[in-house]
């Protein structure tokens, strides 16, 4: 019996998509080109036997504020969190610390941490509903009227770039590294207008849900969703690669796909055509993970309890990095944004820790040396506890997974011009012009992140009578 939806891609978005097509009583078949389902949710042991490292996402903040996972509520999946949210180390002076409790973590930053309350503070004071608003660009908003005038103040400051509204908002170079370390997750030039929008979010997130890992590894969470699916009685099938819609025999069909996938899957429309053509990528990336014989032994050993750690010291540090790797250059000092799993999950086979910098996209440069002396910068010592390294540059990522396209982990440049503009222009960007046929991947909005709420969009619309 044919499938009543047909889902390809078992990313994030893909797997919520499915689940939810089911949930409302489709049949779905799942397809999933790898031999493992989860996209950037994969896990494996990368270096040593026994040692489970994350392929891509690790920190699950968006996960557990998305409406899309709240609306799921799957079973078997636990969340475990860091003693400290997130870290960001200095040559000459303590570590900003950034706890769950938004006054202890102000309290750390001294003549700012009047502030942090007045900013981060108060982002993660309006709490959910500001991030639906945030998650969902475009609606459908179910939220009360009181968060769209938080969101209006939200905006006012988020719609700054970073360099600006770090200098405007802090007095100290420590409030003013913390939020450039929250801004440059964006992987854009910190002079870009919205950089302190994805900062203020980020850095609110911790204190609004934490910044957990899932226990045992991001695999577990595309497992439940999987599992999820199956008891529905939904089909998942790995190793099968789409590479023609007419393959595909249901009426719907929702596709975890970059737009360029979608090109040579598809004879499009010449005007939808021009404009996916249009679509900018964004920065590679160059990931290392590692097994080692003991914690990273930091300088600041408060650092040591941190699940992300940003390295990069000062604002005019991180902002010169970003600013080289948008005009297409390698920094010999990158910014390094650094997760220890082993912080808050020890089930993981031992001490495993991942890393990684921007580089441009489809760089064929080995950044292994770059990475490692920044870590050496704030933690002397760190290269005798190495037993074994994995290196993944841009071409193998995407080898690994096509969706992250000369490495590009965000599904295309998150710029202001691309926020809502995920591929296209239009009011509901997930629908293509191919009847039955949605995009669901980050490359539609609300963009990169563990949300699903592309997948979310997506089987919503599928499910319009």
């Amino acid at each position: 019996m044919s499938p009543d939806a047909a889902v390809v891609g078992s990313g994030p978005n893909g797997l919520v998509a499915a689940v939810l097509l089911a949930r409302a009583g489709r049949r779905v078949l799942l397809l999933e080109a790898a031999d493992q389902f989860g996209g950037g949710l994969r896990s494996g042991e990368l270096t040593l036997p026994g040692r489970v490292h994350d392929l891509g996402a690790t920190v699950m903040a968006m996960t557990l504020a998305s409406p899309a996972f709240r609306e799921l509520r799957l079973q078997g999946v636990e969340f475990a969190h860091p003693p400290v949210a997130a870290a960001h180390p200095f040559d000459d002076r303590p570590a900003v610390l950034v706890h769950r409790d938004a006054h202890r973590t102000a309290e750390g930053l001294g003549r700012d941490a009047g502030a942090w309350l007045a900013t981060v503070g108060a982002t993660a004071r309006a709490g959910l509903p500001l991030v639906e608003l945030l998650l969902k660009p475009l609606g459908p908003w179910t939220v009360p009227p009181s968060a769209f005038a938080r969101a209006a103040r939200f905006g006012a400051m988020g719609a700054l770039p970073a360099t600006t509204f770090a200098r405007r908002a802090f007095g100290t170079v420590e409030g003013r590294a913390a939020i450039a370390g929250m801004a440059a997750h964006s992987m854009l030039d910190l002079r870009s207008p919205i950089t302190a929008g994805y900062g203020l979010l980020l850095a609110s997130l911790t204190h609004l849900v934490g910044w957990p890992l899932v226990r045992g590894g991001s695999q577990v969470l595309a497992d439940a969703l999987v599992a999820e699916l199956r008891s529905l009685g939904g089909e998942a099938v790995t190793g099968h690669r789409v590479r023609r819609l007419a393959e595909l025999d249901a009426p719907t069909i929702v596709l975890d796909v970059t737009p360029r996938q979608l090109m040579s899957m598809a004879d499009l429309p010449g005007g939808y055509l021009r404009r996916l053509r249009r679509f900018r990528p964004g920065p590679g990336v160059f990931k290392l993970d590692w097994a080692l014989d003991g914690p990273v032994p930091w300088r600041d050993p408060a650092v040591a309890g941190a699940g992300t750690v940003h390295l990069g010291g000062t604002l005019e540090e991180i902002a010169l990095s970003e600013a080289e790797t948008a005009a297409g250059r390698h920094s010999p000092r990158p910014y390094v944004l650094l997760v220890q799993p082993y912080a808050a999950d020890p089930s993981r086979g031992g001490h495993t820790l991942w890393a990684y910098c921007h580089v441009p996209n489809g760089s064929a440069v080995d950044m292994t040396d770059a990475v490692e002396s920044q870590i050496e910068r704030y933690a002397p010592g760190f290269r005798d506890r190495v037993l074994a390294r994995h290196a993944m540059g841009p071409a193998v990522l995407e080898a690994a997974n096509p969706n992250l396209a000369g490495g590009d982990i965000s599904g295309g440049l998150a710029s202001l011009g691309q926020f809502v503009r995920r591929p296209v222009w239009s009011p509901a960007p997930w629908r293509t012009p191919l009847p039955g046929v949605f995009l669901c991947s980050s490359s539609t909005p609300p963009g990169p992140g563990a949300h699903g709420m592309g997948g979310w969009q997506a089987a919503r619309l599928a499910l319009r009578p």
